[in-house]
């Protein structure tokens, strides 16, 4: 079995056969980002883990510009696609057309507490890191790998070429910017 560092490379010049490997290869890291998009995303998306990493998988061939030298960067890149996955699907349901505007009504309160963020507050969490990534892309990145992604402190580091410490500062600033972004 070929290195995955190899693979990616080879997926990027174009070998499909190498493509397919990094997938069979990665498959249970995707399977683990998406349960974890579809846990945080509840009843807001449709897709189940196995949908989302197949959306995530048809969006990373356009991936312009985008290098993955090693496994963490694929992963993170993967968890972005996802975030995008969701964010997209989000927007579709509150378009004019599909009856977006509605309000959704339920008879039971206690079941209403229970459920997940809405897609108001999924857009406004999403535009705020589409913000903060103006100001301070790193910020940004470290956000996705640790929140989307699930990436922890180390890995984070590794990816960025910077130090775990940095990593911490750049979550807490980030964690900060956010919570004044989104008025919490």
């Amino acid at each position: 079995m070929q290195d995955i560092t190899q693979l990616l490379h080879a997926a990027q010049q174009g070998d499909r056969a190498a493509a397919s490997q990094v997938v069979a290869q990665l498959y249970a890291d995707l399977q683990r980002l998406a349960r974890r998009q579809v846990r945080q995303a509840g009843h807001l998306t449709l897709l189940d883990t196995t949908a989302l990493v197949h959306e995530a998988w048809m969006r990373l061939p356009g991936a312009h510009g985008a290098s993955f030298p090693d496994r963490r960067h694929f992963l993170a890149y993967a968890a972005q696609a996802m975030r995008s996955v969701v964010i997209d699907l989000v927007r579709a349901r509150q378009a004019e057309r599909r009856g977006g505007g509605l309000a959704h009504v339920t008879l039971d309160t206690a079941v209403a507490e229970q459920l997940p963020q809405g897609d108001a507050d999924i857009l406004r969490v999403h535009e705020a890191l589409d913000e903060l990534a103006q100001v301070e892309p790193r910020l940004a990145q470290v956000v996705e790998m640790r929140y989307f992604g699930g990436l922890r402190e180390q890995e984070i580091a590794e990816a960025l070429g910077v130090t775990e410490r940095t990593v911490q500062r750049d979550w807490q600033k980030a964690r900060l910017f956010l919570s004044i972004s989104l008025g919490a």
